[in-house]
């Protein structure tokens, strides 16, 4: 599956313009994260880009119908296994083995995250974000309230990187998505 094909098959089972702007911060994470591994970047971008994929039109069973629509449209296991990776622990049994899965866990909740933090911020954009501003907010418990850090915390663990790398990284790999994700703000 290429990427357009990808966003086609999103688009077929999901209309909101937040969720999109989500799979899209998610899979410029992924394929940040993959270039820096030296991993097939197109791929782990379409797992990012599909990994919330039932999640409009199932929101109280997310992961329930990932995988038949996902086997439907003709994704091999691994995109799926990953898919499903993403919610263990949550909604899913799927334990993150590999290190896409990994990633994908770690960079799902964080993306989210980085995107609260950047709609506080006066320039609205994630372009002058610095890690410190992000782990001022982390300490507020009740900013973005809904945001697993703990989960957060286990995928950088799980991928063997520092909380602090793994969000500077993420950073990073929001900025060149940061106009189409709505993060670009007033710079």
């Amino acid at each position: 599956m290429n990427r357009d094909n990808a966003i086609l098959l999103w688009r077929e089972y999901n209309t909101d313009d937040s969720l999109f702007r989500h799979a899209r911060s998610v899979e410029a994470a992924m394929r940040h994260f993959a270039a820096k591994f030296g991993e097939d970047v197109e791929f782990w971008g379409i797992v990012g880009l599909l990994h919330d994929i039932d999640y409009g039109q199932f929101p109280k069973e997310h992961l329930a119908h990932a995988r038949p629509i996902l086997e439907k449209a003709g994704c091999d296991e691994v995109l799926i296994r990953a898919v499903l990776s993403h919610g263990w622990g949550l909604c899913s049994d799927v334990e993150p083995i590999h290190r896409m899965e990994k990633a994908l866990y770690a960079v799902d909740e964080l993306t989210g995250f980085i995107a609260a933090c950047a709609y506080v911020r006066p320039s609205r954009s994630v372009l002058d974000m610095e890690v410190r501003s992000v782990k001022k907010k982390w300490k507020a418990a009740g900013f973005a309230a809904g945001v697993r850090r703990d989960v957060i915390e286990k995928g950088a663990a799980m991928m063997g990187i520092s909380l602090d790398d793994l969000i500077a990284e993420t950073i990073l790999a929001l900025r060149p998505a940061a106009a189409e994700i709505g993060l670009k703000g007033s710079l």
